[in-house]
């Protein structure tokens, strides 16, 4: 079955052996990144962070990221995933200077462009680090308005939910609006209810992750009534312990409550998972089918931060 995934970071899908590459390339000390199988090791959340700000340390330069675009969109394509959306931060790409980030933005448009002459199409949301705070939030935005087009159609925040309020940023998520960039937030996998709504106050038409709307029936009904669609990451949710199993996810109960919900990755080779082990767990545990399957992915082509054009071939797809 082909694949539409929404939610994916750039720097959080880098293969283990891609970053060890890297790093022996540079001469870089990565030591307590790695368990002894060569996965990535972190304990929580909070580790979880460490070790991906560590491994992202190495990709230093425009070439990096086109490598790392190249191989990410390489293993999405064997993952049967035609369309995928990209979380990329200027923080990582030139620290947010604007003139650094044109430098690595042109590198991966030309893998981007390349990729999708094979065969598997893609878009940047550039995104805010949360815990990086507000003030460093506006020059992210400021490069993701000045490079809006036809790659950059997005902007987002990642991060620690627990860091401030989402409508700290507002300045940013304004910013981008103005440039005609879709909106989405992380919201709703630490942080509760009230995280999902504060992103809505924002103008955000889809949510990252967006999961702990199940606790609240009236914000349940606000996401239905606004057609606000969800970038669910369950296997991300189960192996951070946002939920004990795949059992105790809500995203069936989300779906059959008319809840618009899409699946992703997040960042997969943290947690173990790709689209096609997400889509072989639904399968397992929910009894998903075509049916359940051909849904999601037309409300992933619906919400897709990208041109008419391109919505409707997606949804020719899944028709």
């Amino acid at each position: 079955m082909k694949k539409i995934e929404l939610h994916l970071h750039l720097e959080g899908a880098a293969p283990p052996d891609f970053i060890r590459g890297l790093a022996a390339e540079k001469g870089a000390d990565l030591s307590g990144v790695f368990d002894e199988r060569g996965a990535y090791a972190y304990d929580g959340f909070d580790g979880f962070l460490r070790c991906y700000e560590a491994a992202t340390s190495v990709l230093r330069t425009p070439r990096d990221y086109a490598r790392l675009l190249e191989e990410v969109l390489e293993r999405s394509a064997e993952q049967g995933v035609a369309y995928t959306e990209l979380f990329v931060s200027p923080e990582f790409c030139g620290g947010g200077d604007l003139s650094a980030w044109r430098d690595y933005l042109a590198a991966m448009t030309e893998v981007a462009d390349k990729a999708r002459r094979q065969g598997i199409d893609s878009r940047a949301i550039l995104t805010i680090i949360r815990h990086f705070g507000a003030d460093r939030a506006r020059k992210t935005a400021i490069c993701a308005a000045e490079t809006a087009g036809t790659w950059v159609t997005g902007f987002g925040m990642g991060g620690a939910e627990a860091v401030g309020r989402a409508t700290d940023y507002d300045w940013s998520f304004d910013c981008a609006r103005e440039a005609g960039l879709g909106l989405t937030c992380h919201a709703g996998e630490w942080g509760g209810p009230d995280s999902i709504r504060d992103a809505l106050v924002l103008g955000c038409t889809r949510i990252g992750h967006g999961v702990r709307a199940i606790e609240d029936p009236a914000l349940v009904r606000d996401l239905i009534d606004k057609d606000i669609t969800l970038e669910v990451c369950p296997g991300s949710n189960v192996a951070l312990g946002v939920y004990p199993s795949w059992r105790a996810h809500p995203i069936t109960r989300l779906a059959e409550a008319g809840v618009r919900v899409t699946v992703s990755t997040d960042d997969p080779p943290f947690f173990h998972t790709t689209m096609r082990r997400e889509y072989d767990r639904l399968a397992e545990t929910f009894a998903w089918g075509d049916t359940e399957f051909g849904q999601i992915n037309r409300w992933a082509a619906d919400a897709a931060f990208c041109d008419e054009t391109t919505r409707d071939r997606l949804l020719k797809e899944f028709s």
